[in-house]
């Protein structure tokens, strides 16, 4: 992360901050990625989304809030009037979790659940758009040769095509979208939701598919550990017949989330590359063993 990007998002963390009563002066960065995540004495926590991101944002702050009165537990919004716009970015304030773990599969599986079972909440939430960004990550790639694009640009036309063609899944929900381990924190009182940037109204089957990709294409969760994911929420996604579909537009998130962050961070690129050329088929069949970026 360049020291550019860095003092810029403290400079803009500023008036953000001064825009509820706060100071920033004494601010530290958490992650500087696609959003961009900064902690404020006080245990407060600020998340300072892409530009246009308002309405998302505020989608974020009232999930959160609807599903704590529903007593699904979930990270804390901070009780003032949010999100913030400065700048054309939506920033919205969150209560610090206390020390805590990421959540592993077992932890999620009963959220997840909680969650599927909910009524569909009075405000609106949006329909789940799988490939949301990857267009625009793929317009603004630096990092890859301009055939892996065009390729990546003609493998989004088809598995957009497929979605369109999905056999009969379970009863639409409200999903929370982005459902890995990552967005799920153990605390000393028990596991919580977090980051409801993708939540919407959809297939809860892709709910499911973030932990099945985890075993069949990152090759980090046992077949062990992923059947007992299955038994604790109660259906095993790898069944349906549309799966295929969903673990590929998945991988297709996470390659072209690898590309965007390659863009700022060179050391990223190496990895981009890889799991690109694992979907084209160049690194034998699954899993492919893909590490973290950003």
């Amino acid at each position: 992360m360049t020291s550019t990007r860095t003092a810029d998002s403290f400079a803009l963390l500023g008036k953000i901050a001064a825009a509820v009563g706060l100071s920033s002066a004494e601010a530290t960065p958490i992650r500087l990625a696609e959003n961009d995540l900064w902690r404020l004495p006080g245990r407060i926590v600020v998340r300072i989304a892409r530009a246009g991101q308002q309405q998302a944002a505020a989608r974020e702050v009232a999930v959160a809030r609807w599903l704590l009165q529903h007593d699904v537990p979930a990270v804390r919004p901070l009780a003032v009037d949010q999100p913030v716009v400065v700048q054309g970015r939506a920033a919205t304030f969150w209560e610090e979790l206390p020390p805590h773990t990421p959540g592993r599969e077992t932890h999620l599986a009963p959220l997840l659940r909680r969650l599927h079972e909910l009524p569909r909440p009075s405000f609106p939430v949006g329909a789940l758009n799988p490939f949301v960004r990857i267009r625009d990550r793929l317009s603004e790639a630096t990092s890859i040769p301009e055939q892996d694009r065009a390729w990546l640009l003609e493998r989004l036309s088809e598995l957009t095509e497929a979605w369109t063609n999905l056999p009969q899944g379970r009863p639409h929900t409200l999903i929370h979208g982005d459902a890995w381990g990552g967005n799920c924190a153990v605390t000393a009182n028990g596991a919580v939701l977090l980051d409801f940037e993708r939540t919407s109204l959809g297939l809860p089957e892709w709910d499911l598919t973030s932990t099945a990709v985890a075993a069949d294409t990152f090759g980090s969760l046992s077949r062990k550990s992923y059947h007992g994911f299955c038994r604790a929420y109660g259906h095993d996604v790898m069944t349906w017949p549309g799966y295929p579909v969903l673990r590929d537009a998945r991988e297709l998130r996470l390659v072209t989330f690898a590309v965007q962050v390659a863009n700022h961070a060179p050391e990223a690129a190496e990895q981009a590359q890889y799991r690109l050329d694992c979907i084209r088929g160049r690194r034998g069949p699954r899993p492919w063993g893909w590490t973290a970026v950003g």
